[in-house]
């Protein structure tokens, strides 16, 4: 499981920014790979959803299990050609990745991610995932690939050091 840096200095939580909790570099999916391949890779990495790029590096969408849900099938796992994958889309259709003609995650992926400027601050951060539903906000600088990605979990892990920091502070005696 990939974890987001620490920042070495003990700064002020609402000064944290998308630089300082991003997990670079970030996995990207080609928009050509298909389902089962972006599957493998995820679940190989631990993640569970990454950036989808076109040929030129450029962020056209986001593949995420929200976008695949649940995986229904057998198969998933490698060494077990032959066995069915199916998926069960957002919409609750059961799709057989095997049986669809063009299965490419680029038809499966939530296009306009949502991007961010290194230099957000946590608070929007925050607010940008609640408002969209998300979980995962890319990192990105002048519209080029995405250089990062902060997570909820990324944003979860400041508020408890944060808190951790604030209890250790109030335990230390008054000198």
């Amino acid at each position: 499981m990939r974890v987001a840096p620490v920042p070495t200095a003990a700064r002020p939580f609402l000064s944290l920014t998308a630089a300082d909790l991003m997990t670079a570099p970030v996995t990207t999916l080609p928009q050509t790979m298909t389902l089962r391949e972006a599957a493998r890779l995820l679940s190989g990495a631990s993640i569970s959803g990454a950036p989808v790029v076109d040929a030129e590096g450029h962020c056209v969408g986001v593949l995420s299990s929200s976008d695949f849900v649940t995986w229904a099938g057998k198969g998933a796992e490698a060494g077990e050609e032959g066995k069915a994958i199916t998926f069960i889309a957002p919409w609750g259709e059961l799709i057989s990745v095997e049986d669809s003609p063009d299965h490419q995650i680029h038809h499966f992926m939530t296009s306009q991610p949502v991007t961010v400027a290194p230099r957000t601050p946590i608070g929007e951060l925050a607010q940008m995932m609640v408002d969209a539903h998300i979980h995962r906000i890319l990192v990105v600088v002048d519209h080029d690939g995405p250089r990062g990605i902060v997570t909820s979990t990324d944003i979860l892990a400041a508020v408890a050091r944060a808190a951790r920091r604030a209890d250790l502070e109030a335990d230390r005696p008054n000198s």
